[in-house]
């Protein structure tokens, strides 16, 4: 389905989607989900977080982030909606925060462990800082142009982890990583789908406040 299509689809539901805009790519997340047709709402403070029905946790900076979090108040705010089952989309960072378990992290490293997956930061290496490819995303009709930015990788998932896409690893011909997941409401991947403006994974959370 086109984002034309996924748009018409859903402008008779205003539903909020908060964006935690702490640190990081909020502007493009906000601009994706107005293309979609819902309300998006900017989450800097806990008083932000009422009825929203899903939640995007954008890319930026894991630890600055994690900070931010403590200091806004947002912490258990965001356990508690990971503990409500509320959809959520985590790019990059979010991907990080998202995660069960964090590899090469402060100790001090917020993870929500709203998905069964281990991931790496800057996985791919430092010197790699960012690279740009086109994947095959499962249950897209299209490839999905990817933007990497220094990004985390997946070191293993969970029986209950649905891997959606994969990417050959810079530097290590015949390896591949998983980059986008999914369990449950929750969708988390390594690179910016908000910088490519494609809403293809934004409609896929949607999809979960549907309860598809």
């Amino acid at each position: 389905m086109s984002v034309a299509e996924e748009r018409a689809a859903l402008a008779s539901r205003r539903w909020r989607v908060g964006v935690l805009a702490l640190q990081g790519d909020v502007r493009e997340h906000v601009a994706v989900l107005g293309m979609l047709g819902v309300e998006p709402v900017v989450v800097r403070t806990p008083d932000d977080t009422g009825r929203l029905d899903a939640l995007v946790i954008p890319g930026g900076e894991s630890t600055t982030m994690s900070l931010l979090l403590r200091s806004s108040g947002l912490e258990p705010a965001v356990r508690q909606m990971v503990r409500d089952g509320l959809p959520m989309l985590g790019t990059c960072a979010g991907m990080i925060l998202l995660a069960k378990e964090v590899l090469d992290g402060r100790p001090d490293q917020i993870s929500f462990a709203a998905i069964d997956v281990v991931v790496r930061r800057n996985g791919f290496g430092r010197q790699v800082r960012s690279f740009e490819t086109d994947l095959d995303v499962k249950g897209l009709d299209e490839p999905m142009h990817a933007v990497f930015i220094r990004p985390p990788v997946v070191e293993s998932v969970g029986p209950g982890v649905d891997v959606l896409a994969e990417v050959d690893v810079p530097g290590s011909p015949g390896e591949r990583r998983p980059v986008v997941c999914r369990q449950g409401n929750v969708v988390v991947s390594s690179f910016h789908p908000e910088l490519s403006g494609d809403g293809r994974l934004h409609a896929e959370l949607l999809s979960r406040v549907e309860g598809d």
